[in-house]
């Protein structure tokens, strides 16, 4: 089938089978066209919550899908491919997490919601790029905080907030391969852009943006921002799709990386799904996303604190980790 016939297909089974289909900004953008709910890891884990049907199809990489089954226990929770997963999650295995959790038992772990659900279920709470502000700023200021795993984010973060972080050495592979050299060559030659990123590049890239946040906060910029009509942009080509469609007066420009030649801002995880696997998906309710019960308890404690922290409901925190 071509791509006009798999889009009449996928749109015929979500009806019939009760999906609703949930895309990251990430995605391609005839995924994101099709989707339901096209947003952040933030946004999707609350849509996760929302929709009203039983079933749930998640066109971005396999930890969103995990917490939206953590956060949805009654809910079957369908991914493209499996294989879809993060360098930030495979660079913070659960046993190496375990151990550098158990080194500090008296400090609030808090954790990127990139990552597995066994490090969820280790960590106190979770938080996006989008809400992460508000959810440090609740913990007590005599609590260490241990941070994790990626330490871009947390370094700005630290540097916002005034508090002092015990960072995992993590990282995401895409946004660590800007190049400040070039990107400062591309700023001099395009005087009235303005410069914007997401907090998971290193600093070298965040001192030269005017506006650092979410990709959901860089798509407001872009949106409400009528100062500008030109952007360059350091993070994930996806969000460019929705920027585009929102401001089509706009020229977008990507911020360089350090080989010319390469292609490197995308994320090869977010483009393993297409149209011919979200149709197999629909078709045969596989891959389903499935979570031991003991585990999903577990995670759901760090993803519940999350929800309430930023619905403004109290929360207690755990005194030590007994893990």
């Amino acid at each position: 089938m071509n791509d006009a016939q798999l889009i009449l297909e996928i749109n015929k089974l979500k009806k019939e089978k009760d999906v609703a289909l949930l895309a990251h900004y990430y995605e391609d953008g005839v995924i994101q066209d099709l989707a339901d709910y096209v947003g952040d890891s933030f946004y999707l884990s609350k849509m996760g919550q929302q929709v009203l049907n039983k079933n749930i199809l998640l066109a971005g990489v396999v930890f969103m899908a995990e917490s939206v089954k953590i956060l949805n226990p009654e809910k079957t929770v369908l991914v493209p491919d499996t294989e879809a997963s993060c360098s930030l999650v495979e660079g913070a295995p659960y046993e190496k997490y375990l151990a550098w959790r158990r080194q500090y038992p008296d400090a609030i772990c808090v954790t990127y919601i990139n990552s597995s659900a066994e490090v969820k279920s280790i960590s106190d709470v979770i938080i996006t790029s989008s809400n992460a502000k508000q959810i440090v700023e609740s913990i007590p200021k005599d609590r260490r905080i241990l941070f994790g795993p990626d330490q871009h984010l947390g370094k700005w973060l630290s540097k916002q907030l005034n508090r002092e972080f015990i960072l995992w050495p993590g990282a995401c592979q895409v946004h660590i391969l800007f190049n400040a050299g070039r990107l400062k060559a591309l700023i001099d030659e395009n005087q009235d852009a303005l410069v914007i990123a997401h907090p998971e590049c290193d600093d070298e890239i965040l001192k030269h943006a005017t506006v650092i946040g979410s990709t959901s906060r860089l798509l407001e910029e872009v949106e409400k921002n009528k100062s500008y009509k030109k952007f360059i942009v350091a993070t994930e080509t996806g969000i460019f799709h929705q920027m585009q469609k929102l401001r089509p007066d706009a020229e977008l420009i990507q911020a360089p990386v350090v080989d010319e030649n390469c292609m490197c801002n995308d994320c090869p995880f977010m483009k393993m799904n297409n149209l011919e696997k979200i149709h197999r998906a629909l078709l045969t309710f596989k891959p389903e996303v499935k979570l031991d019960e003991a585990l999903r308890n577990k995670a759901y404690a760090s993803l519940d604190r999350m929800m309430k922290i930023t619905s403004n409901k109290p929360v207690e925190w755990p005194a030590q980790f007994n893990g």
